[in-house]
C-alpha cells in the first residue's frame, strides 16, 4: 500500500509500505496510482516526493509474482504516470533503490538520496533485463557506456558514485525525506519538460555501432553462455537508436523473449535456494536457526598459511578483535605483512578506514585464552590437528566454539579431543577467504544447534553464504568434486587432452575447466592429501595393477605429473605451460601430450575421439550422482544446499541453477539413463551407478526440484 500525507504546507508526501523491502507488490502499485491521482487532484499541492517506509525507498518487484497472474495496475503505465505529473516529483531515496525501485525513481522529475543509499538494476542476475522502462530511462539520464555497464553487470553503485554519474541530484547524511521535501518546494512551478527522461534522447557519442560491437563481444565472452546480458546490450541499443516509444516496444519484446526462459528460471531458483539453506529441522525437533547464537566479540585464527590469513582478515573486517597464531617465526613476520596489506585495500575498496590494530599476533597458543570462538586453519594432517584440539581444550576458557577450517577431515575426531565436543564445528572456507563468499558450516555428529547457530551467524556478517552440511569426507562440495575431478583425469587416458576437456566444460559454463583450476590451486594439494590416503605410487595394493587402487579403477596421471615437479601456476608448469612461475596464462604444452601418448602406450591404452558431450555427462553427471548419494544419505537438507554450494564455492554457472537444478531441467530419466550406459562402459568405478535415490525419483514420475524433500524423507539425517 501507499501512505498520502500534505506536508510543509505545498507538499504531498507518499509513502511506500511493503516491509521489509516496500517491494512493488499489486497493492502497493495500486496504493502509487490511487495517491498520485490523489496529489494531482489536491490544488493546494504544488509538488510531490515520494518515500518508502522504515528507512528503504524500494527494493523492486515482488518477485513472488514471477510465473504467476499478474493482478493490479501494470509498473510501466504506473510509471509513466509519474514522470506526466504536472507538478515536480521527488524520490526520497533511502536503504536501497534496485530494480523497479529504481525504475520508479528514475520516473520521478528528482532523485535525493542518503549517503548510504545503494541503487542499481539487478535483473540481469534473475535472467532478466530492467523492462518497465529501466533500460531506456538510464542511458538517456547518465549516457550509453555507464548504463551498459550497471545494466549488463546488475552490480549496486553507493549513492556516492550514483551521484558522480549523474544518476542522482543531491547525496546528503541528514534525514533524506526532509532534504526532499525542502528540494520539493525550492522547485516548485519550475518547467518540467527536461527532467521528463523519456523525452530526452542519449547523449550523442561518435562511432556507436564500433562500441556497442566491442561491448558486446565482451558481455558475451564474459556471460559464458547466459542470454539475459546480451538482451541487455540489444535494449540499451535500442535506447540509443531508437525514439522512446519504439525502444520500449523493443524493451519489452526482448523481456518477452527471456522471461520464461529456463537460464531465467535457474537464476531465480538460486535466488529463492539462497534464501532457503538455512530452514530446515533436526531429527530431533531441535532447530540451529531458532537457537541462540553465543556472542562473538574476540575471535582466534590458528595457522597463518594463505587460508589462515585470508580467515583473519575476514573477521578483522567485521569489526572482531582477532588473535592471529603461527608458531614458525618467519611465517609470522610474512603473515602480518600479507594481512595488513589485505585490509589496507580492503578498506580502501570499502571506503573505510582501516582498523589493523584489531589484530594482534603471537607464537604462543595460550594467548588464544579469552577468545570466544577459535579457528583452526593448519594444513590438512588428522594428527597435527588433534594435537592442537587437545591443546585449545586445556588453553580455552569454558564455552569457547572451536571450529576447524578442515577442507574434508572427520570433525568428530577432533571434536573427540575435547572435553566439550558440543562446541566442535566444522567452518571450511574457501581460498581467498576473505573474498570468496561460501562457507561451509559442518555439522558433527555432537555438535550442538547453539554451536552451529552461531558459527551460521559469524558467517552471515563476515558477508558468506553459510550452508550447514553434515560431516562426511569431503562434506558436500568437495565429495561431490571427487569423481568429477577422477572422470577428468579418466578421459586423458582414454585420449582427451586437458584442453578438449577443459573446452567443454567452460563451454558449459564454468570460468575454467577442471585442469586450468588445478593449475591455479596447485596440483601438489590434491596429490598429498592422495598420498595421505596411500593412494600414491605404482605398488601401493600388492597384486594389483598400476591403475587400480583398492578394487577399483584408479588414474596415477596426476601423481606422476606432480612426479616431475609440475605444481601448476606456482611453479610454471602442470597441466598447461607457462611464461614464468606465477604467470596466469595457460598455453598448450608439448611436453605434457607426449607424455600422455607414452603413458597410454605403457598401459596398452588406445586413443580414442572423445566428444564435448561425453566431457560433460561423465564429469557432470557423477558430479550429480554423488549430490543424490548425499541427500540420500542426510548430509544435505535438501538439493537448495547442493546448489547454493556449488553457485557460491565451485564456480557452476548461475545461468544453469546448480548441479541438482540441471539434473530436473536435463530430465531425471536422461540422467539415470546416461549414468547407466557409462557405468555398463565403465564397470570398475562404482560411483557411476545411479543412486537409488535418483531411481526413485524416476519411478515418482521426476517431480520438480522443491518436490524431492517429500520423495528423500531419509531416516538417516545426518544434520
Amino acid at each position: 500500500m501507499a501512505q498520502y500525507r500534505r506536508v510543509s504546507g505545498s507538499v504531498g508526501l507518499i509513502t511506500l509500505i511493503n516491509p521489509p523491502v516496500n517491494a512493488l507488490s499489486a497493492k502497493v502499485r495500486q496504493g502509487i496510482v490511487d495517491t498520485v491521482q490523489r496529489a494531482l487532484g489536491d490544488s493546494e499541492v504544488k509538488s510531490v516526493v515520494i518515500c518508502g517506509q522504515g528507512g528503504v525507498f524500494c527494493g523492486g518487484a515482488d518477485i513472488k509474482e514471477f510465473g504467476g497472474l499478474m493482478t493490479g495496475p501494470p509498473l510501466i503505465p504506473m510509471i509513466h504516470s509519474i514522470e506526466a505529473v504536472d507538478k515536480p516529483v521527488v524520490a526520497a531515496i533511502e536503504g536501497v533503490a534496485l530494480g523497479g525501485g529504481l525504475e520508479v525513481a528514475l520516473g520521478c522529475h528528482y532523485r535525493i538520496a542518503h549517503a548510504k543509499a545503494r541503487l542499481g538494476l539487478p535483473e540481469v542476475t534473475l535472467g532478466l533485463l530492467p523492462a518497465a522502462g529501466g533500460s531506456q530511462r538510464l542511458p538517456r539520464l547518465i549516457g550509453v557506456p555507464a548504463a551498459l555497464d550497471l545494466i549488463t553487470t546488475g552490480r549496486h553503485v553507493t549513492a556516492a558514485e550514483a551521484l558522480r554519474l549523474g544518476i542522482v541530484d543531491e547525496v546528503t547524511n541528514q534525514n533524506t525525506v526532509d532534504v526532499a521535501v525542502k528540494f520539493a518546494l525550492s522547485v516548485e512551478g519550475r518547467q518540467l519538460h527536461s527532467r521528463r527522461l523519456s523525452t530526452t534522447p542519449c547523449p550523442r557519442l561518435d562511432d556507436l555501432d564500433a562500441l556497442f560491437e566491442e561491448v558486446m563481444q565482451r558481455v558475451k565472452q564474459s556471460a559464458r553462455g547466459a542470454i539475459a546480458p546480451v538482451a541487455c546490450v540489444q535494449a540499451v541499443r535500442a535506447a540509443a537508436t531508437l525514439p522512446y516509444p519504439q525502444g520500449m516496444e523493443r524493451e519489452k519484446e526482448l523481456m518477452a523473449s527471456i522471461f520464461h526462459s529456463g537460464q531465467a528460471r535457474a537464476l531465480q531458483y538460486c535466488f529463492f535456494a539462497q534464501r532457503a539453506v538455512g530452514r530446515w529441522s533436526l531429527p530431533t525437533g531441535a532447530r540451529w536457526d531458532t537457537s541462540e547464537p553465543r556472542p562473538v566479540r574476540k575471535a582466534a585464527v590458528i595457522g597463518l598459511g594463505t587460508m589462515g590469513r585470508g580467515i583473519v582478515v575476514a573477521l578483522a573486517q567485521t569489526g572482531l578483535s582477532v588473535v592471529a597464531v603461527e608458531s614458525q617465526g618467519q611465517q609470522l613476520a610474512q603473515a602480518k605483512q600479507a594481512v595488513s596489506g589485505m585490509l589496507e585495500r580492503g578498506a580502501r575498496r570499502r571506503g573505510v578506514a582501516p582498523q589493523p590494530d584489531l589484530v594482534r599476533y603471537t607464537q604462543s597458543l595460550r594467548d588464544v585464552a579469552e577468545a570466544d570462538l577459535v579457528i583452526e586453519a593448519v594444513f590438512e594432517n588428522m594428527a597435527l590437528k588433534r594435537e592442537i584440539f587437545k591443546q585449545l581444550d586445556a588453553v580455552c576458557k569454558p564455552g569457547t566454539l572451536l571450529c576447524t577450517n578442515t577442507s574434508g577431515l572427520d570433525v568428530d575426531q577432533l571434536a573427540s579431543q575435547t572435553r566439550h565436543p558440543e562446541l566442535v564445528v566444522g567452518m571450511h572456507f574457501f581460498a581467498p577467504a576473505h573474498v570468496m563468499k561460501l562457507l561451509e558450516v559442518v555439522y558433527g555428529p555432537r555438535s550442538s544447534p547453539q554451536a552451529v547457530a552461531t558459527a551460521m551467524q559469524l558467517g552471515k556478517k563476515m558477508g558468506k553464504v553459510s550452508v550447514a552440511v553434515g560431516n562426511c569426507r569431503g562434506f558436500v562440495g568437495n565429495r561431490m568434486l571427487k569423481p568429477y575431478m577422477e572422470q577428468a583425469n579418466f578421459l586423458l587416458e582414454e585420449g582427451a587432452t586437458p584442453e578438449l576437456v577443459d573446452q567443454a566444460l567452460e563451454e558449459f559454463g564454468f570460468a575454467m575447466g577442471v585442469f586450468r583450476m588445478s593449475d591455479l590451486s596447485g596440483l601438489d594439494v590434491g596429490w598429498r592429501v592422495r598420498q595421505a590416503d596411500g593412494l600414491t605410487g605404482p605398488d601401493v595394493t600388492p597384486g594389483q595393477p598400476e591403475r587400480s587402487r583398492q578394487g577399483r579403477r584408479y588414474s596415477p596421471v596426476a601423481d606422476l605429473v606432480c612426479e616431475q615437479g609440475r605444481f601448476g601456476q606456482k611453479t610454471g608448469r602442470g597441466w598447461y605451460q607457462y611464461e614464468k612461475p606465477g604467470s596466469r596464462e595457460a598455453k598448450s604444452d608439448p611436453w605434457l601430450h607426449s607424455f600422455l601418448e607414452g603413458y597410454r602406450a605403457r598401459h596398452g591404452l588406445v586413443a580414442r575421439r572423445i566428444s564435448h558431450q561425453e566431457v560433460q555427462e561423465r564429469c557432470l553427471y557423477t558430479m550429480i550422482n554423488e549430490g543424490f548419494r548425499i541427500l540420500d544419505e542426510g548430509f544435505a537438507a535438501g538439493p537448495e544446499d547442493i546448489d547454493t554450494i556449488y553457485v557460491s564455492g565451485y564456480g557452476w554457472p548461475r545461468h544453469r541453477g546448480g548441479p541438482m537444478f540441471y539434473a530436473s531441467m536435463v530430465g531425471l530419466a536422461r540422467v539415470l539413463e546416461r549414468l547407466e550406459h557409462y557405468h555398463q562402459a565403465h564397470p570398475d568405478v562404482p560411483y557411476l551407478e545411479p543412486c537409488s535415490l535418483l531411481r526413485r525419483l524416476v519411478a515418482c514420475g521426476s517431480p520438480p526440484v522443491h518436490k524431492w524433500r517429500e520423495v528423500i524423507r531419509s531416516p538417516h539425517s545426518q544434520l
